[in-house]
């Protein structure tokens, strides 16, 4: 199971990319120049990108990372190591076996030979598409198989198996929240950068389109060239988001595109490169785009106290804070990956400033999230969320079982604590002391109960 996933992972797009250059070559020029194992060969070279090897076009490195090539492959591995986990889920102890502490090894091994199986179709490909004129990286494909099948397909793999959740329980709630709501932060922001880049594309997309009339290809060449620029799209995104937090990004050596200075040189005639604001000073409103990351770190982090209300200004500041960092992190080995050279001569050097890019993300989401955690807390603290207790036979040392009632959440009544009358013979003396929390019960205006009896007693 665990080797037809890893072989399919890896496969599947690959097999797709080798069509894909395949009708690309018919529809460029019928066929008439190269053989059919030159297209293949393309499409090979371009899985081989998605996995960081970078090439060589005429003696030029490219060592930029295709980040739309690289995501549709890890949804590819995501997918398998899902119907993986599935299959391996019927094999080894079950959860209630592992909360006893029973050893189970089923995933381990399962995600060790779905790697190794990506891993031999790696290598096998890197053998087989490189040349002396490509060159393709063999460490560098080794070291993506491994972050892909190990790290994407190996967490699809623990989470179809429905080991994750049994894995993840000693895991500290503050932790998972950092980073789920780092993750959504990050989510938000590629996709509000995305935006401004599309903004500034369709403002000069007269551009763009001149520079697809000048290159002189058929409908053929330009569908391919349209399918090139849509997976360098994230790169873009993520370039428009260095630039949104402030130090911008390079399009070639000693250039640079920030909302304070634009130092452009001359650049290649791609159509994305319309987007690239016009050389010289730049309007007076450009710079008050870097007041967009932390507004919207903040907006991120209030949303997200309906998950997990609280009242205590430290822990909501701290899940502010540690959500702005993680989120950072996260951006800056974005950008890192979304460089590199993509041509001979200036166009060595392109992409985001990450040095600074990650300082700048910390400064924003950081400031943005700390602000989020603290408005996030005042509003929990303002409007606290309805709550329902619910009694039974309880230790007295024990506290009572409280859920938040959805229906109650969304009336507009004054919330109530509500505790049910208990039934005879549900305890040993025909009633349940009930221990309440104090402040789950200094509700505005609430002192009797929907039930009418006294709170403290069931």
């Amino acid at each position: 199971m665990a080797v037809r996933g890893g072989a399919l992972a890896a496969l599947v797009p690959l097999v797709l990319l080798m069509a894909v250059a395949l009708v690309g070559w018919f529809l460029t020029d019928g066929g008439a120049h190269g053989a059919p194992r030159d297209a293949l060969r393309i499409g090979a070279l371009g899985w081989l990108m998605a996995h960081g090897s970078g090439v060589h076009i005429q003696g030029a490195a490219v060592t930029a990372l295709p980040l739309g090539l690289t995501a549709l492959v890890g949804y590819a591995v995501w997918r398998s190591g899902l119907r993986t986990g599935e299959r391996l889920s019927t094999h080894g102890p079950d959860a209630y076996a592992l909360s006893d502490g029973e050893r189970d090894l089923t995933v381990p091994a399962g995600v060790t030979i779905f790697t190794a199986s990506y891993l031999l179709v790696g290598i096998v490909v890197a053998v087989v598409a490189g040349s002396l004129s490509t060159q393709p990286s063999l460490p560098a494909v080794l070291l993506w198989c491994l972050v892909l099948a190990g790290g994407v397909g190996g967490a699809a793999i623990a989470v179809g198996s429905g080991r994750a959740a049994v894995w993840l329980g000693p895991v500290p709630e503050s932790v998972r929240e950092a980073l789920f709501g780092a993750l959504r932060l990050l989510a938000w922001f590629l996709a509000l950068s995305g935006l401004v880049f599309l903004a500034a594309l369709l403002v000069d997309g007269a551009a763009a389109l001149n520079v697809l009339s000048q290159l002189g290809t058929n409908l053929g060449g330009g569908i391919a060239y349209v399918v090139l620029s849509l997976l360098v799209v994230p790169n873009a995104a993520t370039y428009a988001g260095s630039y949104l937090l402030g130090p911008g990004f390079a399009v070639g050596t000693h250039t640079l595109v920030s909302p304070t200075v634009v130092a452009l040189g001359p650049v290649p005639m791609f159509p994305l490169l319309a987007a690239l604001p016009d050389n010289g000073p730049t309007p007076f409103w450009t710079p008050f785009l870097i007041a967009l990351p932390p507004i919207l770190a903040a907006t991120v982090v209030v949303r997200a106290r309906h998950r997990r209300p609280t009242t205590d200004w430290d822990i909501g500041a701290v899940r502010g804070l540690s959500t702005g960092v993680v989120a950072a992190v996260l951006f800056a080995v974005l950008a890192a990956f979304s460089g590199g050279s993509v041509g001979p001569g200036r166009m060595a050097d392109v992409g985001p400033l990450v040095a600074s890019t990650f300082f700048h993300a910390i400064v924003s989401f950081g400031i943005g999230g700390l602000v989020g955690g603290l408005l996030g807390t005042w509003l929990t603290r303002r409007n606290p969320p309805p709550v329902v207790v619910v009694p039974g036979p309880v230790d007295q040392d024990t506290e009572a079982t409280v859920v938040v009632s959805a229906k109650a959440a969304a009336s507009d009544d004054e919330p109530t604590v509500v505790v049910p009358k208990v039934q005879p013979g549900d305890a040993a003396d025909g009633e349940a002391t009930v221990p309440l929390l104090g402040r789950l019960l200094r509700r505005r205006g609430t002192d009797e109960t929907e039930a009418g009896e006294d709170p403290e007693r069931g």
